[in-house]
């Protein structure tokens, strides 16, 4: 997985060179520096690699893709900072440093997260993502969808009922959680690549459900068997609430083979494009054997 390693870390740097250029700079904003911490903080950035390597696909112009990282970046680190604050789960690290209301204030995340999913639709709007306006729009809606009510907010608000709901939920209701809460930003990255080449990419959204739900199960697993210092968060949140998740529900084995199972079917959704599709099976893979 070397090849892969070095791959990921080559997309993660350029996306955030992308979005270096694309942030406030600092000159008289006082917002520059809230959102360059969310954002710039390091992490996976497996959300631009699967645009990136969707648009690849395609020969889509890389410069095209790396806007399209950038703003899924930015969607998903706004997500963060609102889901980090106290009226959310309360943490006060995020990938090993202060989340943005503990190192300024709960106002000032807002604030910056509101920016951060603003800024997302502004670099989509831009010519520079694309020259044709009809895939701009389709961008900008698919987005919209991905992360709104019927989406990733959608997954937000289940997942916070489900800390008081009286009974636990089942394994189809956490499936739906989460295809909303993590699936349907990951699914829109891996899908990104097909709109801006304006191909139906069906085999896409195939792919991306799958690895969205193993990715999921794997954060649960390692919510139990994970390092609190390699995560950069606090662990085993789910199991003090009392929540369900898929390895109470399915116990560590079974919830391991269901993931393992997933990226066999992620995989196998690829087939139309060969060996071109290398780096998205890769991914695939490493979704299910990370260790944060």
């Amino acid at each position: 997985m070397d090849d892969f390693r070095e791959k990921l870390n080559a997309v993660a740097s350029a996306t955030e060179q992308t979005l270096t250029a694309l942030l406030p700079d600092g000159a008289g904003n006082p917002m520059a520096a809230p959102m360059r911490h969310a954002v710039l903080a390091g992490g996976k950035r497996l959300r631009a690699f699967l645009s990136v390597e969707s648009a690849a696909l395609y020969d889509v112009d890389p410069n095209q893709a790396l806007r399209t990282a950038a703003a899924i970046e930015c969607m998903h680190a706004y997500s963060l900072v609102h889901d980090d604050l106290p009226c959310m789960d309360d943490d006060d690290l995020r990938r090993g440093k202060p989340t943005v209301h503990v190192k300024w204030d709960d106002a000032t995340a807002v604030l910056a997260g509101d920016a951060l999913q603003t800024l997302a639709f502004e670099i989509l709007a831009d010519a520079a993502t694309s020259p044709d306006a009809a895939v701009r729009v389709a961008l900008i809606g698919s987005m919209a969808r991905a992360s709104g009510a019927n989406g990733m907010v959608l997954g937000q608000m289940l997942d916070i009922a489900a800390e008081t709901a009286e009974t636990p939920l089942t394994l189809d209701q956490i499936k739906h959680l989460q295809a909303n809460k993590t699936g349907a930003l990951i699914e829109w990255s891996a899908h990104s690549g097909a709109m801006l080449a304006q191909d139906a990419g069906a085999e896409l959204i195939e792919y991306s459900r799958a690895v969205g739900l193993a990715f999921q199960i794997q954060d649960d697993v390692l919510d139990v068997l994970g390092d609190a210092a390699l995560a950069g968060k606090r662990l085993q949140k789910d199991a003090d609430a009392g929540k369900a998740t898929f390895v109470s529900l399915l116990g560590l084995e079974q919830a391991q083979k269901n993931a393992t199972s997933l990226i066999e079917q992620a995989c196998d959704a690829l087939d139309r494009f060969g060996d071109k599709a290398h780096s998205l099976r890769q991914v695939a893979h490493f979704v299910v054997n990370r260790e944060s």
